[in-house]
């Protein structure tokens, strides 16, 4: 499967909220919070779709991360239910991951819920570490979050690797 990856503009608020009430239900942004980070210059937001299909946004994260500051927050990700399982979600990590560091920050943080443990394995496997918990953050299901925290050198040689290299689109294997 092959997506194109772009930078979400406020022109997609209505695909991002589609995608996000119905994902995150219950936690969901607001759209007036949502189309703050999306005009916000130290916000970096992308959006996924089929290369076929430009309207057809199946994916979307966001990034936090001053100009010059030490630190990046990935403030969402969130992938529709048949982009799963085929690489989408990291593609997009990376492609934050990547954006932090040319911004200039050595540690992103972000917070998971407790009962996402596919996303924590993500994470995991991207090199985040738990560093604390967040009791009752989800509301109103009061779940708790846990902190994770990559340090970016870490993983220098992971995001300018041939293999792992962020790409304009993602592939599955």
């Amino acid at each position: 499967m092959t997506w194109q990856l772009r930078r979400a503009y406020e022109a997609d608020l209505a695909a991002i909220m589609h995608l996000e009430t119905s994902i995150f239900e219950n936690d969901a942004w607001s759209q007036p919070m949502m189309a703050r980070d999306l005009g916000d210059p130290a916000c970096y937001y992308l959006v996924a779709f089929p290369p076929d299909d430009p309207d057809n946004i199946e994916a979307y994260a966001g990034l936090l991360a001053p100009q010059g500051a030490s630190e990046g927050d990935i403030q969402t990700i969130a992938v529709a239910d048949s982009a799963r399982g085929h690489g989408l979600g990291r593609t997009l990590m990376q492609a934050l991951i990547s954006e932090a560091r040319k911004r200039g920050a050595r540690l992103v943080f972000l917070e998971v819920r407790a009962d996402n443990p596919s996303a924590q394995r993500l994470y995991d496997r991207l090199g985040f570490v738990e560093v604390g918990v967040r009791r009752g953050y989800y509301q109103p299901d009061n779940v708790d979050a846990i902190v994770m925290r990559l340090n970016i050198p870490e993983l220098e040689s992971m995001l300018t690797a041939p293999e792992s290299a962020v790409p304009t689109s993602a592939e599955n294997p």
